[in-house]
């Protein structure tokens, strides 16, 4: 047990648990074969119907005619049952116009009531000398076992669900020998048998069971040759007028541990199921091998319908009640049936189902099933399906291929089943690890991406890589200025501190999301935030701007809001700022952290960048600092501003920072235009040295109203220029340089 435990868990780990549920399904179906419960048989035969609806026997020869008991019989002769002299009369006429051999589709279990000796029993107001006249004449029965006696002639038996009357064993039987193998416990077994009364017994050629065994449905397939009753072997009415017309003395039967295979006559050979039952290859109903009864009793019959033809006597009439369900027929009369098997014998049209019928459908299904579960789950679902179609293709012709060329009955329908639900199985599997990737990817995404991005993330987990991968990104770190002076307002109030936190950071967020990005991490009351990951978009650093901005814009809103609230409410109001840094570079993105916890999160020089220029809206004066590929990827979208030039950690060369002042309108307002020439000026004098150059445009741009907005730009700058001045010179603009950003 402990090693099937261990066997389990390697499969499952190299494997997959769909694999090995499906490996169970594939022995679980192989089982239901063998054991085959009704459900599964009565698919396979409906399946066998089909081939016969599609192509039912053709009939080339009719070398049987039914004289039927039918409506215009009953309505000249009376109801049945009829005299037996009546049908005396129609096996002498039968015999007389070269019938081959008679059969009777009727049991004469009892005498006939008409009989003269029961008619001066029962009549009244005969005298004494009629009465003893009618007991001298010969019964019914006699005159028909004698007209039976003349010519060949095959009685009917019936099986019986109880036992009437005992055992006769006086009366004579077929004789049966059996080669390979026992055959009677296969055999369909009847507890009692309903016989015909021994005068009429003794005096047939032959005597066979009547008896149809139909499927579970109703439906009439498979027809016994050969079955039980009351202890005794006894033929199908059929096999006993192919074995009185071959002038077989006994029947051998041919079977193995499966069960019969075949019944051998002389010249003859009959294939069955195990079960000693042929499988008829059904033509659809012929009116044209009827017969009336009446017909043959007034010497109308056809001749070439009688000469040389095994001849059935039996009913058609409704009433009668002996009307059967085929594969091809919805009425059919029970005598047709007998019919039917008989022409299917003699031209060799049966159709049968081989004892290793079994192996190659488990076969079948055992090469489908293991090549679905190899392979299916690598292959695209077009490619499955399609490859899925060739194979059931292939099942179903072979199985037809089998049917129209050797009438062999190969069931496709478990193998396509078993398939099909391994398939089934695998998709199941599939689509439920799908949709725990989804709910896992929604769990971890949702709280920093925006919905639309966690769903197009869920139907496409393949776009997402958790192990860490290197790509271009652009991050963004905000801050607010002054919180903690906004704090200590609430130094009394902690939920209204976590309540205002909430509300400056919902629309921070909100702004992010709108325009594509992830959340990295709240830190207090900043925010780290990054695009192209773990969705691609080649456009994150306009959207990356558009929300810094957007952010900007969302800040305003909120703080007129809360300036209106304070006015309302009489307490102090305390504006809300905010900084922004941006920058653009490769960094290192995916799963971060320990076995049990980790987050996705971003780490790389251009992250530490990021944070610094947040940091630098304060010196500079501007809410959003970018760096330098930022800045030229979105020039022509936004109003860009050069700021400086900054060290950073790793390179030589010093990185250009700017700040974006508006969106494309400001870019084109002239008051932008003119900010941006101070600005270009003032850097231009400072870069060349140029020190009263720089002073006087920082002094000129004081002066007017554009200048408000660099204030502490011309701060910054004024203050460097003082610092040089006051510093011995240096022998080289990189050690200047240094000293002035340091």
């Amino acid at each position: 047990m402990k090693r099937l435990k261990v066997l389990r868990r390697w499969f499952a780990r190299r494997f997959g648990y769909a694999r090995l549920i499906c490996l169970a399904l594939l022995i679980g179906f192989a089982v239901l074969r063998v054991f085959d419960p009704a459900p599964v048989k009565e698919l396979r035969i409906r399946t066998f119907d089909t081939y016969q609806v599609i192509e039912p026997r053709v009939k080339t020869i009719r070398p049987v005619t039914i004289v039927e008991i039918d409506e215009k019989s009953l309505a000249k002769l009376g109801q049945w049952p009829w005299p037996r002299t009546y049908l005396a009369d129609m096996v002498t006429n039968l015999t007389n116009l070269g019938a081959a051999a008679i059969a009777f589709d009727v049991v004469f279990s009892e005498p006939d009531r008409l009989n003269p000796d029961a008619a001066a029993r029962t009549m009244r107001y005969l005298d004494e000398v009629t009465r003893g006249k009618l007991r001298a004449l010969p019964s019914n029965d006699q005159v028909l076992a004698d007209a039976i006696r003349g010519s060949r002639v095959v009685l009917g038996e019936t099986g019986l669900a109880s036992v009437l009357a005992p055992f006769d064993k006086d009366l004579p039987l077929t004789g049966f020998a059996t080669v390979g193998g026992e055959a009677e416990p296969f055999l369909f077994e009847f507890p009692g048998l309903l016989r015909n009364v021994p005068i009429i017994e003794r005096s047939a050629a032959g005597r066979g069971l009547v008896t149809i065994v139909p499927e579970r449905d109703g439906i009439i397939r498979r027809v016994p040759m050969i079955l039980r009753a009351q202890g005794a072997m006894m033929p199908s009415l059929s096999l006993e007028i192919l074995r009185v017309v071959t002038g077989t003395p006994t029947v051998l039967i041919k079977a193995d541990r499966a069960g019969l295979k075949s019944i051998k006559l002389r010249g003859l050979e009959i294939p069955t199921d195990k079960n000693g039952r042929l499988w008829v290859h059904f033509a659809r109903q012929d009116p044209s091998i009827y017969v009336s009864a009446a017909d043959v009793l007034d010497g109308s019959a056809p001749l070439d319908k009688i000469k040389g033809k095994l001849v059935l006597i039996g009913a058609s009439a409704t009433l009668l009640n002996d009307i059967k369900t085929t594969p091809v027929s919805p009425t059919m009369p029970g005598v047709e049936i007998h019919a039917q098997v008989l022409e299917s014998v003699l031209i060799h049209a049966g159709v049968s189902q081989p004892n290793y019928a079994i192996a190659v459908e488990l076969f079948a299904a055992l090469v489908l099933g293991l090549l679905v579960i190899g392979f299916a789950p690598g292959v695209g679902p077009v490619t499955l399906f399609l490859v899925g179609a060739l194979f059931a293709t292939a099942l179903v012709g072979t199985s037809w291929f089998f049917y129209q060329q050797y009438r062999l009955l190969l069931d496709f329908t478990y193998p396509l089943l078993s398939t099909t639900a391994i398939y089934l199985t695998l998709i199941f599997s599939s689509f439920v690890r799908e949709q725990a990737q989804r709910r896992q990817i929604r769990s971890a995404f949702g709280q920093y991406l925006s919905p639309a991005l966690v769903e197009q993330l869920a139907l496409s987990p393949e776009k997402l890589v958790l192990g860490g991968e290197e790509r271009e990104m652009t991050i963004l770190f905000s801050d607010v200025r002054g919180f903690t002076t906004i704090s200590e307002t609430y130094k009394n109030d902690p939920q209204g501190l976590t309540r205002l936190m909430n509300r400056f950071l919902t629309p921070l967020t909100n702004a992010i999301l709108t325009y594509k990005g992830t959340i990295d991490k709240y830190m207090g009351d900043a925010i780290m935030a990054f695009w192209n990951a773990p969705l691609d978009d080649k456009h994150h650093q306009l959207n990356a701007c558009n929300a810094a901005v957007d952010m900007l814009e969302r800040i305003d809103e909120l703080n007129k809001t809360r300036e209106r609230e304070a006015k309302e409410g009489g307490h102090v109001y305390i504006p809300l700022n905010i900084g922004v840094g941006l920058n653009t570079g490769t960094c290192v993105v995916g799963n971060m952290g320990s076995d049990l916890r980790f987050d996705y999160s971003v780490l790389g020089d251009s992250v530490n960048l990021a944070s610094r220029l947040e940091g630098q809206t304060k010196e500079y004066g501007f809410p959003i600092v970018v760096g330098s590929k930022t800045a030229l990827a979105v020039k022509d979208k936004f109003a860009i501003l050069e700021l400086d030039f900054i060290m950073v950690k790793g390179k030589t060369e010093p990185e250009v920072i700017y700040a974006i002042a508006g969106r494309e309108e400001v870019a084109n307002s002239e008051r932008f235009q003119r900010l941006r020439n101070l600005t270009i000026e003032m850097l231009a004098c400072y870069r060349s040295r140029d020190w009263d150059g720089a002073m006087e445009a920082i002094a000129r741009g004081r002066k007017s109203d554009e200048g408000r907005d660099l204030e502490l730009l011309f701060d910054l700058y004024e203050a460097r220029i003082l610092d040089y001045r006051k510093a011995p010179p240096p022998d080289d603009w990189n050690g200047a340089y240094a000293l002035l950003t340091k």
